[in-house]
């Protein structure tokens, strides 16, 4: 508007010049300054009456000269006013002045003004004008408006081309915030009733002077009430506007009552705020078209008068995208934005989206680097708004609607990124998902969290994790500063690796170690643990192989040692303990004769190998590696001693049975011996008469 001030405010003379020869007035006039105007223009704002009060002081001076054949003067100026004025009057001490409309403009009103009685050469008078400048209402973003809630209007000079000296005075009644555009103002005073007073001094180029206002004044605010449904909940907002402007009311209440539930269904969040949600109209400074602020601390939506519908969805978007949700300006206001053009689209409403202008990617920064205390110039904070609602929209249509609907559950739900991977089944068979809290080696892995609001890189992980697609490109290109590029880089290359020892894990997880690593963005960390990560599956693919070739079943604790957070070197600790008690095993099982011959039979006599076989596969494969070496030592030794054993004991059966003869040939020779000595006896008995009547009764013997 400044830069067509001086068309538009130039007092505009057109001259009647009597003469008594009036072929010769042209040249006259083109021989000097003619007429000059200069002026004391006072706006008192009247917010009870919706209008501001303009009285301007006109001095009108002839510069000309009369000759003894000509006379020179002015009977009439054309004065250039802001439009939407009114009640146009003059008055003067000298003559009878009247004004009326000439033309009326979109940008200015055309005053043509009567002198009432000519200017004579070398004269000057005093004219005074006023009028009204009244709010014409209609669109919210019209640039005059005068209630008393809000005033915001334009103040001009009134002057001749070229005429220095003219002065502006700005006056508000008590109670206002004001801001005043212009860098010719001197700082605002107070008069003795309170008002506050702008003033400029005698301006050098009156016609090239323009100041705009925007005062506010505390009020009680309109209340009324819309209910929505969100998630199938009725939640209940109050939507606040100033007494004097219940267009705004209507209007932004009509936008909340359809907007709130479509922004839900696209978003995917339930509604979590328990106190009341309060859209409140409000006036902001900012000329960019997202004229709002959301006050999570209070629940509150502040939307400039002006703000359109989208404005207004935007704004309400932050009730999600509040900070809580996502930790970096741009993400909160880029996706802010996303949701409010779809949910636009969605109700098939007009509304035009800020667009990357070629002034605005001149001044392109890194969105790392937009001040999130919006401190940044105008053309930056144009750029941050524009640039982060397109990143917004390609990481919409790359992640697609409801994939992007899961990473803002995971996040409100604290799942970190890196989730584990290789989840088991309870009948071992590999899963992918996420269970609830376990232990290392058990078959669901826990949930891992990190409630607090991701930043960009957290933000890029969980991105990545939930939707499968690939975002660092757009990170590259849009996001990070010159010196955070090396970061992604890094990230790459961890990731590449991450995949392959993820891979090679198979069913197994990475213990949280490396997964914090990756998270934290760490990565010289990550890639030396994912060496030594790799290194100990290696020491598990001997175990496992080994093993099977033992057909043995390989214990949990490999797996938990591996799990854990206990560090990689116990994984090779407990890999040399399994490796040996294999070998053990094995050392046993090559013992065994499927076809023992007699003497290996006699040498098994009170053993059993077979059963210590087993015992020591069952020790193993519950973990108890001391019991089974045991066993698989007992077995060993029994197989394998079988034979000595067993001759050990043949020889001594032998010698006892040698033995035994040698003692029954003794006896029985002793035996005979008594018989012998019983008969002699006997016989002798006989013959001398004398016969026991015992043996008289065994005649045979």
């Amino acid at each position: 508007m400044t830069g067509r001030r001086a068309a538009l405010v130039a007092v505009l003379f057109a001259t009647l010049i009597g003469a008594l020869a009036p072929a010769a007035a042209a040249p006259a006039l083109a021989a000097g300054p003619g007429m000059t105007i200069v002026s004391n223009a006072t706006y008192t704002v009247d917010p009870d009456h919706g209008v501001v009060h303009v009285a301007v002081n006109l001095t009108a001076a002839n510069h000309l000269t009369d000759t003894k054949t000509r006379l020179y003067y002015f009977d009439k100026a054309f004065l250039a006013v802001p439009p939407n004025t009114v009640g146009f009057k003059v008055s003067a001490r000298i003559g009878g002045p009247t004004v009326h409309v000439a033309a009326k403009k979109a940008d200015h009103t055309l005053l043509r003004i009567d002198f009432g009685s000519r200017l004579g050469s070398s004269q000057a008078r005093g004219i005074a004008l006023t009028f009204d400048i009244k709010d014409p209402g209609g669109v919210p973003t019209r640039t005059t408006r005068v209630g008393t809630s809000l005033v915001a209007f334009g103040a001009w000079a009134y002057a001749s081309e070229g005429t220095p000296g003219s002065t502006v005075t700005v006056v508000f009644p008590p109670g206002y915030t004001i801001d005043a555009r212009s860098d010719l103002l001197h700082k605002p005073t107070t008069d003795g009733s309170g008002r506050t007073v702008y003033a400029t001094g005698p301006l050098a180029q009156p016609l090239a002077f323009f100041a705009y206002f925007v005062a506010d004044r505390p009020s009680a605010f309109a209340e009324s009430t819309r209910t929505v449904q969100v998630g199938g909940r009725p939640l209940v907002v109050t939507i606040r506007a100033w007494p004097d402007d219940p267009a705004w009311a209507e209007r932004t209440g009509g936008i909340v009552e359809q907007g709130i539930p479509v922004l839900a269904d696209a978003i995917g969040l339930q509604w979590t705020a328990e106190r009341p949600f309060v859209v409140a109209e409000a006036v902001s400074q900012a000329s960019s078209p997202y004229a709002g602020r959301y006050d999570p601390d209070h629940a509150t939506v502040e939307v400039a008068y002006y703000a359109d519908q989208l404005v207004t969805l935007h704004e309400m978007a932050h009730a999600w995208f509040d900070g809580g949700l996502l930790a970096d300006r741009w993400a909160n206001e880029g996706f802010a934005s996303w949701y409010a053009l779809d949910a636009a689209s969605k109700l098939k409403l007009k509304v035009a989206p800020a667009e990357l202008t070629p002034e605005m990617i001149a001044a392109r920064i890194p969105l790392n680097a937009w001040n999130p205390l919006a401190t940044d110039d105008k053309l930056i904070e144009d750029y941050g708004y524009a640039a982060s609602a397109q990143l917004a929209t390609l990481v919409a249509q790359r992640a697609g609607p409801e994939a992007l609907a899961k990473v803002w559950q995971a996040i409100r739900d604290g799942v970190a990124p890196y989730q584990p991977t290789g989840l088991r089944s309870p009948d071992g068979a590999a899963t992918n998902g996420v269970g609830g809290e376990s232990v290392p080696g058990s078959d669901v892995a826990p949930t891992e969290t990190r409630p607090t609001a991701p930043d960009w890189r957290g933000l890029l992980d969980l991105l990545e994790d939930r939707t499968g697609q690939r975002y660092d490109d757009l990170w590259r290109a849009w996001v990070v500063r010159d010196e955070e590029v090396g970061l992604l880089d890094a990230r790459a290359a961890a990731r590449r690796q991450y995949d392959e020892v993820v891979a090679k894990a198979g069913e197994w997880r990475l213990p949280p170690i490396v997964r914090d690593a990756m998270r934290s963005w760490q990565f010289g960390q990550a890639t030396e643990l994912l060496t030594a990560a790799s290194r100990a599956l290696d020491d598990r693919d001997e175990v496992l192989a080994k093993a099977s070739a033992a057909d043995l079943t390989v214990p949990r604790a490999l797996e938990a040692a591996f799990e854990g957070n206990h560090g990689f070197a116990a994984v090779s600790t407990e890999a040399e303990a399994e490796l040996a008690t294999i070998r053990a095993f094995a050392e046993a099982s090559a013992a065994r004769e499927t076809d023992p011959g007699l003497i290996e039979q006699v040498g098994l006599w009170g053993t059993a190998p077979a059963a210590d076989l087993q015992t020591a596969a069952s020790a193993f494969s519950s973990g108890d590696l001391r019991a089974s070496i045991q066993a698989s030592a007992d077995a060993f030794g029994a197989w394998d001693g079988a034979l000595e054993t067993g001759r050990n004991r043949v020889m001594t059966m032998l010698a006892a049975l040698i033995a035994s003869l040698v003692a029954v040939a003794f006896i029985v020779k002793s035996v005979r011996g008594v018989t012998r000595r019983h008969r002699a006896a006997a016989s002798r008995r006989l013959a001398a008469g004398t016969a026991d009547p015992h043996l008289m009764a065994h005649p045979k013997d």
